[in-house]
């Protein structure tokens, strides 16, 4: 099988360049340069947006409406008094009645 006079010079460009790019030098010391100089503040950035948006948020449970197709037990869970979940945190998980007491 012979190749064409365009895929050989493509052909050997591509040999070429590829035989030029066998240095991998400096490659880790620009992944530490971008390291400090980008990914640590942009995680710094983030920790300062998540620390504000904190402080703005009211610690107040939304209103609850009960839908009929949400909560439903059938039986019991096998732990505890066999209404809450595993993971029943009563700040943000209803029970079918609606939200618990104040625990503040």
């Amino acid at each position: 099988m012979r190749l064409g006079p365009t895929a050989t010079v493509a052909r050997r460009a591509f040999a070429s360049a590829a035989a030029g790019h066998g240095s991998h030098e400096g490659g880790g010391k620009t992944w530490k340069v971008l390291s400090f100089v980008v990914a640590l503040p942009g995680v710094a950035v983030c920790m300062l947006n998540a620390y504000i948006k904190k402080q703005h948020h009211s610690h107040d449970s939304p209103p609850f409406t009960a839908y009929s197709h949400l909560r439903i037990r059938t039986k019991p869970f096998p732990w505890g008094d066999g209404n809450h979940t595993l993971f029943h945190n009563p700040h943000t998980n209803p029970l079918p009645t609606g939200f618990e007491g104040p625990h503040h």
